[in-house]
């Protein structure tokens, strides 16, 4: 959401400046006093802001047919399971007029991460998928600390192993990512 709201800011001040200058070309042509509080329009960047807030076409509202639609939403909060219901859905962003099967159908990736069975109907069925219900989605942190963990677990390093010697050591993986391998993964499971 910062990068988008970024962008968005970046959008409007632009706007400003530019309505700014076009004030004070006018002043100077027109050899009027310039004042900065009539040139700035006080609400330019508030209204664009709640403008793209509360309808989801984010961009300009002048360029409405350039914004990009369905940003954000307005939650619903009919009752509180409607409310987390809506917390936890996906939205797949392509046209939903496309009878397109793949993108509607759950990858194997999907296994235990999204739910199978709800899904709403018509147009926008398996294009909007919710998390399943034991789906937690964590805050990314470094990887580091917990390679080095599992090194004074044991852990051999996968720059280190060979295959031929330990071939049925077991792949071990930190943020999808193959850090090493195991000789005793119960062990090691046991310990963390």
């Amino acid at each position: 959401a910062g990068p988008l709201l970024a962008k968005l800011f970046r959008g409007i001040m632009r706007r400003v400046n530019t309505e700014l200058s076009n004030y004070l070309k006018r002043c100077v042509e027109g050899n009027r006093h310039f004042n900065l509080a009539v040139g700035i329009k006080p609400g330019t960047l508030s209204n664009g802001l709640k403008y793209s807030l509360a309808t989801g076409n984010w961009g300009d509202q002048k360029k409405a047919a350039s914004s990009t639609a369905g940003v954000s939403q307005v939650l619903n909060r009919y009752t509180f399971a409607s409310t987390l219901s809506h917390l936890r859905r996906t939205n797949t962003p392509i046209g939903r007029d496309g009878k397109l099967a793949k993108p509607r159908q759950l990858h194997n990736t999907h296994w235990g991460l999204v739910c199978p069975a709800e899904t709403p109907e018509g147009q926008a069925c398996g294009l909007v998928k919710n998390l399943s219900l034991m789906c937690y989605v964590s805050v990314g942190s470094p990887s580091e600390p917990l390679i080095e963990f599992m090194i004074n677990r044991g852990m051999e390093v996968v720059e280190e192993y060979e295959p031929l010697r330990y071939p049925h050591a077991t792949k071990i993986f930190v943020n999808g990512t193959w850090v090493g391998v195991h000789q005793d993964p119960k062990h090691l499971v046991g310990q963390v």
